[in-house]
């Protein structure tokens, strides 16, 4: 069956194996079972397929800023020629961890992985490819690595004076966990009593 959604072709998610082998491999299960970017939504996992050669005068990228209140922006390049201390960083993005804002990353090069919890605590590997936007919601558990391409130049968004502290896991004490506890997934399972009685 072939997706009429403009997004797949610059985003796609799955869940992943539990090999320990390099992080930067695909890690799909056997066999591969794929989660639909709709499926991302539900656990708070926003996405767009964007102009990445035009992101200065793209309509869309701009009703969104403007929508979400995106006032900060910066450039963001990850790869070994590109980042001081880069096995440290690396290592660290790919600690699970969750922030107290959103997390927005719009790659207009390269790809990488961003891997996010699903509410049964399974990883699902989301694969942002150049043209894709993605926001992980506050609270998140969530980690990024490069893919085996070793390259992504991505903006960064934010509301106000950007805040990159990552909260390493175990922080479900922090309002922001609980706030998406609340929105996210007791909602799901209060949906699934209400269909299971119906």
């Amino acid at each position: 069956m072939v997706s009429s959604d403009p997004r797949e072709e610059v985003l796609q998610a799955w869940y992943m194996d539990d090999s320990t082998e390099d992080q930067r491999l695909p890690h799909h299960k056997e066999p591969k079972e794929f989660v639909s970017l709709d499926q991302l939504a539900e656990l708070g996992v926003l996405s767009w397929k964007l102009d990445a050669d035009n992101p200065d005068t793209d309509p869309e990228l701009k009703k969104i800023r403007e929508e979400r209140g995106y006032s900060y922006l910066d450039v963001c390049e990850i790869s070994p020629e590109k980042l001081p201390n880069y096995d440290e960083k690396i290592k660290s993005f790919f600690e699970e961890h969750l922030h107290i804002d959103e997390e927005i990353r719009y790659a207009v090069a390269g790809s990488g992985y961003f891997d996010v919890r699903d509410r049964n605590e399974a990883w699902i590997r989301v694969w942002v490819k150049k043209g894709g936007m993605i926001i992980l919601p506050a609270g998140i558990y969530h980690r990024f690595t490069l893919d085996e391409g070793n390259y992504i130049k991505a903006l960064r968004f934010f509301v106000g004076e950007p805040v990159w502290t990552p909260y390493n896991r175990p922080h479900d004490h922090l309002p922001a966990r609980g706030e998406y506890i609340k929105t996210f997934v007791e909602k799901d399972v209060a949906n699934q009593t209400v269909d299971a009685t119906a």
